[in-house]
């Protein structure tokens, strides 16, 4: 490989790049400006592996279409039993979060789609409301209901397509009055709210009687998020039931549970329209219920603990549409049971973590289900299923890049273990999508970082354990710090408090120096192997949230909630020993003399309690830093990005909700340009933003990003890296333009202008562009343009070394 020396004397490329942009001045309107038509773009790099899928369905009489709703990677389609799935709901909506999907069964060209995953754990993605499809899925129509949170089902009357139920379960993160059950007669033009208990329970799921569409069923659930824990129950809730439409309801009885009742979830069977199956966690009485006279009398089935543990992230039950007594069950497992709900058999599933099915009512063999790896279909009741290696929803944590060519991408993926992608095709990985990935330590939470000099070393996370892989030797050695494991405690009696999601950071100045966080900063310099804790605590630690979460029915044991822990970590590259930390609880350190000193620098305007998701000190100035912080757990969805220039005295908030990010756009992450002082780039919930003037102006920078969470942002030889809490990682190649663009070097006006290329590798490789596979550009030398407005003939030529044209183009 060489460098290939261009000389470039004109301002026309094939592969055209349209830019038009402004010198900075005084106002938005004359920035610099990247539009939706320009032609840079970004690629998917994978891994094709699946993410968390919690809403399938079918189509009757279709046999081989179904579909699949993404807890952050929008709706896909299969036409083939699943061999093959691609995304259907890019660019039409305004969320990747998918709560539930139903084809009409009297018109299967018209599809509803409600968003909002209800599986509420604490990287849950909201919900923006109804979308319709009257063509299987090629053009779609928000409905409206944005408001009301997470949608846990959505049900059509089986002769009229323009009449539909909802289930909205609310905005998770506090009271409000938007929860309840929908209907709609005009197929979603307009909504009436038929079933309302309070601001903190709503509906999560919803049958029809098979024989009578008047009577409905409605799971009722009193459910709220907290940083730190998840109520899920009360004395509300439980199941009722219409029979005049939904116009009115009563609430059922007759042996169901009668105190704390939390998620229920619904079945019925065409085979047996009397029959009733009730999957509901309580205290006391949690279990599978049947009820065999349209719900006035209820017996207990099962209280087999598998059938209803984590039941906030799972509960799921239903019945096969030929036979009453052939039931499932997803959860952490996947449950058949074959006599009604009294023994129960576990089936496999390509992934664990079970959440969805439906049932061909046709041909009861053929299934599509869902769980934590993605969507699969069997034609064979279950005994086999279609891969999940074909549909890039991976939900990433963070994104770390490694200093070897081509560079390769780190990070943790929710629901399954660490990753590393290639940016480029690797040379030593020629075969299929598998060879694209590669397993790199500790396990889904992450972070995975490289070791700077020898990427084959990762450092890596496992819930609050320190990993060290070796990539050459596919060993990995684990180290506490301390020496307790967070399962099952109570962070109030752990002497160190590690989240599931642990910062670990190493030092720009030293590849030896590896900083972890608890509530503490630890560091390491012998590759975890002894640790040092250099700081007193710096999280804002309230004792009242120091609890067991869960409440007020079920623990949950895994740590995801444990609060006041540190969330972020970086050390200056600019001057050693200037390191920052961020807590989940809020709090801003720094230090400027390697950990001996500390000072409390949070912003004076940053309302308490929210997470610091990252810190950027700046590559230009040690002063200068950036942190984002994210709210939404506390119901705020305000962007705060804030800047200091005086080591945390002084903050300047970046986002008003008024100069770019919109008001109600989470900010997850904020990176400044390593070539270039004051170009920023900020990850949001829904989407990414660059500025050009330091943060004073914002404009969209999505292009042809897929909506869904930007968690992270790298930069590495003008290659801007993402990693998605829902499609996988992103590349946008080349920033030259956007460089230059900043610097006020373009053509403007009517004028033509050549963008300096960078250098260019020469690699073999065939580009791909299609499929669910890494997408890699054509090899070679990309040129960067702007045709003016002018007329006239533009020419571009290529030199050599000696000035002797090698291509010409007109």
């Amino acid at each position: 490989m060489r460098s290939l020396p261009l000389l470039l004397t004109a301002a026309l490329a094939s592969g055209a790049t349209r830019l038009d942009a402004q010198v900075p001045g005084a106002t938005m309107s004359d920035r610099p400006a990247v539009r939706p038509s320009l032609d840079l773009r970004y690629r998917s790099i994978g891994p094709a592996r699946g993410g968390r899928v919690t809403a399938v369905t079918g189509v009757p009489g279709q046999p081989g279409v179904f579909y699949m709703g993404a807890t952050g990677g929008g709706v896909w389609k299969t036409l083939d039993y699943g061999q093959s799935w691609r995304p259907i709901s890019d660019g039409h909506f305004a969320t990747g979060s998918i709560g539930a999907i139903r084809v009409a069964p009297s018109r299967t060209d018209v599809v509803y789609v409600g968003t909002g995953s209800d599986g509420i754990r604490s990287n849950v993605i909201l919900g923006k409301g109804m979308y319709r499809s009257d063509d299987a899925g090629r053009t779609w129509r928000h409905l409206g209901l944005k408001e009301v949170g997470q949608i846990g089902a959505v049900e059509i009357h089986p002769a009229n397509p323009d009449l539909v139920f909802v289930a909205a379960i609310g905005q998770p993160f506090g009271p409000n009055r938007d929860r309840g059950v929908y209907r709609s007669r005009d197929g979603g033009a307009s909504w009436d709210k038929v079933l309302f208990l309070s601001d903190s329970t709503g509906a999560v799921d919803l049958e029809f009687a098979p024989d009578d569409p008047n009577t409905v069923y409605a799971a009722m659930w009193r459910v709220e998020r907290k940083p730190w824990t998840i109520i899920s129950g009360a004395r509300e809730g439980g199941v009722w039931k219409s029979t005049d439409g939904g116009t009115t309801w009563k609430q059922l009885g007759g042996g169901l549970p009668t105190g704390l009742v939390g998620k229920p979830d619904l079945a019925v069977s065409a085979a047996d329209p009397n029959r009733l199956y009730v999957l509901i966690e309580a205290a006391p009485g949690g279990g599978l219920y049947r009820s065999d006279d349209r719900g006035e009398t209820f017996r207990l089935m099962s209280t087999e603990n598998g059938l209803i543990r984590r039941p906030f992230y799972y509960i799921n039950v239903d019945a096969d549409p030929t036979n009453a007594d052939v039931v499932y069950v997803n959860n952490e497992g996947f449950f058949k049971s074959v006599d009604g709900g009294k023994s129960w058999t576990r089936r496999p599933t390509p992934h664990g973590d079970n959440h969805d099915m439906w049932i061909d009512p046709a041909d009861p063999r053929v299934m599509v289900q869902s769980n934590d790896g993605g969507a699969n279909v069997t034609r064979d009741g279950g005994d086999t299923w279609s891969t999940q290696e074909n549909q890039p929803t991976a939900e990433l944590y963070q994104v770390a890049l490694d200093d070897r060519f081509p560079a390769w991408a780190y990070a943790g993926q929710q629901d399954n273990t660490t990753i590393a992608v290639p940016l480029l095709p690797p040379f030593d990985a020629p075969g299929g999508p598998s060879a694209h990935w590669r397993d790199v330590g500790g396990c889904e939470t992450g972070p995975a970082v490289p070791k700077p000099g020898d990427p084959d070393v990762v450092y890596s996370n496992c819930k609050g354990q320190f990993g060290r892989f070796n990539q050459r030797t596919g060993q990995e050695q684990r180290y506490w710090v301390g020496g307790e494991n967070l399962y099952g405690a109570n962070p109030k009696d752990l002497k160190y408090r590690f989240q599931r999601v642990v910062p670990i950071h190493v030092s720009p100045h030293d590849p030896n120096t590896v900083y972890h966080g608890s509530q503490f900063l630890h560091r390491t310099r012998d590759g975890g192997i002894t640790w040092e804790t250099i700081s007193p605590d710096l999280t804002a630690f309230e004792p009242d949230k120091q609890v067991y979460s869960g409440a007020p029915i079920t623990r949950d044991i895994t740590g995801e909630e444990h609060y006041s822990t540190l969330y972020a970590v970086r050390e200056s590259p600019v001057r050693p020993g200037v390191i920052w930390t961020g807590a989940n609880d809020g709090p801003v350190h720094v230090t400027r003399d390697g950990g001996r000193t500390w000072k409390r620098v949070t912003p004076a305007g940053l309302p308490p309690g929210g997470r610091v998701q990252n810190i950027e000190p700046s590559p230009h100035d040690a002063a200068r830093a950036y942190i984002a912080v994210y709210r939404y757990l506390l119901n705020d969805w305000q962007p705060y990005i804030y800047r200091t220039t005086d080591y945390g005295a002084t903050w300047t908030r970046l986002t008003t909700g008024a100069n770019g990010i919109p008001a109600d756009y989470p900010t997850r992450v904020v990176r400044e340009d390593p070539d270039r002082p004051g170009l920023l780039y900020a990850g949001t919930e829904f989407g990414i933003f660059v500025s050009h003037d330091d943060g004073a102006t914002w404009q969209s920078f999505q292009l042809n990003l897929p909506v869904t969470p930007v968690t992270d942002i790298a930069i590495r030889g003008r290659d801007l890296v993402l990693s998605t809490m829902g499609r996988g990682f992103w590349v946008l190649d080349n920033l030259t333009p956007l460089h230059q663009m900043t610097e006020g070097r373009s053509g403007g006006g009517t004028g033509n202008h050549l963008f300096g290329p960078r250098d260019a590798i020469r690699m073999r490789y065939q580009p791909t562009r299609q499929g669910t596979t890494p997408e890699y550009p054509p090899p070679g030398a990309q040129i960067d343009y702007v045709v003016g407005t002018a007329g006239g003939v533009v020419k571009l030529e290529v030199l050599d070394a000696k000035g002797a044209v090698v291509r010409s183009f007109a």
